[in-house]
């Protein structure tokens, strides 16, 4: 992987990159087996998105730049139910260096916890959602857009609206890195939370997408 000489095909030619992109395609593909089982395969149609999320965890500034990628800004990963953007997230993990570890939570467990713990169950995610050392956590919210709103006292509340508003914060004041995936189009993420938050979402994520012929990986 350190082959200064590598050439990473991308739309607009070919680029320059110490990654073996190949070979990295490859590995993720045995990762996705030790981790999901030997049925985990990778189809064609996928691999731009899996080439993108590659050069933005392993920090590939020019192959992340072709694409287009912004490496302070998390990834709202987008596509149909199926494709597979919660185990490409998971096996991305391992790429990250360890203070960055992802840390999943579905976006229906947050409410979950809210409607049993109020707003402590949003703290967590970012007044205290950093390490001793001060480097905070970067989460990835799954599932984002399917929840239920939350209560509290009686009183309806779009809780992930709230823990994305807050970490946006953190965001701008201390570099806090989230990562979200949905099945959701930035419109219907509009819908559901707010052109106030989609408009913030924009700031915080490099948009990536799978394809809508993405084939379901569950079948």
């Amino acid at each position: 992987m350190g082959n200064q000489e590598n050439l990473t095909p991308m739309s607009q030619g070919p680029i320059a990159t110490p990654y073996d992109y190949h070979f990295l395609l490859q590995y993720v593909s045995k990762l996705g087996k030790d981790m999901f089982g030997r049925d985990f395969i990778i189809d064609d149609v996928d691999k731009p998105v899996i080439t993108k999320l590659l050069a933005y965890f392993l920090k590939d500034k020019t192959v992340a730049e072709a694409e287009g990628l912004d490496l302070k800004k998390g990834i709202l990963l987008m596509g149909p139910t199926g494709c597979g953007k919660t185990a490409i997230m998971k096996i991305m993990s391992n790429f990250c260096a360890a203070k960055d570890r992802l840390e999943f939570r579905s976006s229906n467990e947050v409410v979950l916890d809210f409607d049993t713990r109020a707003y402590e169950a949003i703290i967590q995610f970012t007044k205290k959602s950093f390490y001793s050392t001060g480097h905070p956590r970067v989460y990835c919210f799954d599932d984002l857009g399917l929840e239920p709103d939350g209560h509290h006292y009686g009183k309806s509340v779009n809780v992930m609206r709230e823990v994305l508003l807050s970490r946006y914060n953190y965001f701008i004041s201390r570099r806090m890195i989230t990562h979200v995936t949905t099945k959701l189009y930035s419109e219907e993420l509009g819908e559901r939370y707010g052109e106030h938050i989609r408009s913030r979402m924009r700031e915080m994520f490099n948009r990536v997408l799978y394809v809508d012929s993405s084939p379901d990986k569950r079948h």
